[in-house]
């Protein structure tokens, strides 16, 4: 049986926000999407972009996957698949988006994982093969010195750099940003807190987001 949670919240959504917004969806059917901003982050299901950043429909093209990891272009796509690459393909070079923003957050269960050296959960272990990109991020950030969640905090936000530099391997994001017509967003989310960090592209440092004065 269909999950009866998801029934529930499609009846809500029937007459409550469909509702509201039929013109809206309606023209997303004529005239298609245009979002400005493409958004990658993690599947974690605390990490909901749409509702951290009270988006509509047709607002923001959102691509989720294990700690929110952009892989470097591979130039012979042809020996795998490639989710990510193809939505960042899509979007730089047929919805010509002004922004793409890499967000990681708190708690992420895929770099505790790399950094736990977890057992695979299944004998192709997708999971430990997806996570072990990072180690170059884990060979920057170094080994535990101190307090283990600022470590691990470090290896979160590590993973958004490497992301953000791995996006520059596209030859159209390269052309684009180099144009000025795309750039280039890190971001960071607090589970526990809601509080949303945002990268400082000068220096590299995430900093808490402090809500503009509405005098």
């Amino acid at each position: 049986m269909f999950p009866k949670r998801l029934t529930d919240g499609y009846t809500s959504f029937l007459h409550g926000r469909l509702a509201a917004e039929r013109a809206r969806y309606l023209d997303l059917a004529e005239h298609g999407q245009h979002p400005d901003i493409m958004l990658i982050t993690c599947g974690d299901s605390r990490v909901a972009p749409e509702t951290i950043f009270d988006a509509g429909p047709g607002e923001m093209f959102v691509v989720r996957n294990i700690a929110g990891i952009v892989p470097p272009c591979d130039e012979h796509p042809e020996t795998a698949f490639h989710g990510t690459s193809a939505c960042i393909e899509f979007c730089v070079n047929a919805l010509e988006v002004g922004h793409i923003v890499v967000m990681g957050h708190a708690s992420c269960g895929g770099v505790a994982a790399y950094a736990n050296k977890a057992e695979p959960l299944s004998k192709p272990d997708f999971i430990g093969k997806w996570m072990s990109q990072i180690k170059p991020v884990a060979d920057k950030v170094g080994p535990q010195t101190g307090a283990r969640a600022e470590w691990i905090r470090r290896m979160e936000w590590g993973v958004v750099e490497y992301s953000l530099d791995n996006l520059m391997t596209f030859p159209a994001v390269r052309e684009r940003v180099a144009a000025g017509t795309l750039t280039l967003h890190g971001a960071y989310f607090g589970v526990a807190t809601g509080v949303l960090f945002i990268r400082d592209p000068a220096t590299g440092q995430f900093q808490p987001y402090v809500e503009e004065s509405r005098d």
